[in-house]
């Protein structure tokens, strides 16, 4: 994935600051940056934004269907954590925090999709299903099985299946029980290869 370009409200958040910040090397000096980042110190959240922006578009590109969509969930969690930044408690893991913001952001999106354009299948799915050695064919049945699973089940099997999340992190991102999101990766499992092979089946 390609760094994500910054909205203009985002902007100052990427480096305009009124102070000067010396920033942590190592990811266990994230909690000094939260820290500097709850003190007003830009550059320290915009530290955090280049950290985490890879990982919280994977989270987005789980939930949406568009690489569009994911890029406004992305967008749209960072101005909230940064404007809930002082609710948060420098103990707790940053990157669970917002990475459950991202995770509302992207399902606040789909639903509002689903009432615009409910039947708009999207022209590209997550990147790690681009596979240049798979037929178009083959991409273009899986893409067509995703896009049928129900919301969650979608989210819950690309989380788990292609980004490695742990079945309790997929239970706190989407808000469900840890024993849920089991079930639910089940069932997407089912679904998807009866799916492939409905697909695959001459109509």
């Amino acid at each position: 994935m390609t760094t994500i370009a910054l909205r203009p409200a985002l902007l100052p958040l990427a480096g305009r600051t009124t102070r000067r910040v010396t920033t942590p090397d190592r990811p266990d000096d994230e909690k000094a940056l939260v820290l500097s980042a709850q003190r007003g110190e830009l550059e320290a959240f915009s530290e955090l934004v280049r950290r985490h922006q890879r990982r919280a578009y994977a989270v987005a590109r789980a939930i949406v269907t568009t690489h569009e969509d994911a890029e406004d969930a992305v967008q749209d969690a960072f101005l909230h954590a940064y404007r809930a930044l002082h609710r948060f408690l420098p103990d707790q893991a940053f990157g669970a925090w917002l990475h459950r913001i991202v995770a509302n952001a992207s399902l606040d999106i789909t639903r509002r999709r689903k009432v615009r354009d409910a039947d708009d299948l999207p022209e590209t799915i997550a990147s790690p299903f681009r596979d240049p050695a798979e037929s178009d064919e083959l991409r273009m049945r899986l893409r067509a099985a995703l896009e049928r699973l129900p919301e969650r089940q979608r989210a819950v099997i690309v989380l788990h299946d292609v980004e490695g999340f742990k079945h309790s992190e997929i239970g706190q991102l989407l808000g469900i029980p840890e024993g849920t999101a089991r079930s639910d990766l089940h069932y997407a499992r089912s679904a998807l290869r009866r799916l492939l092979e409905q697909l695959r089946s001459p109509q």
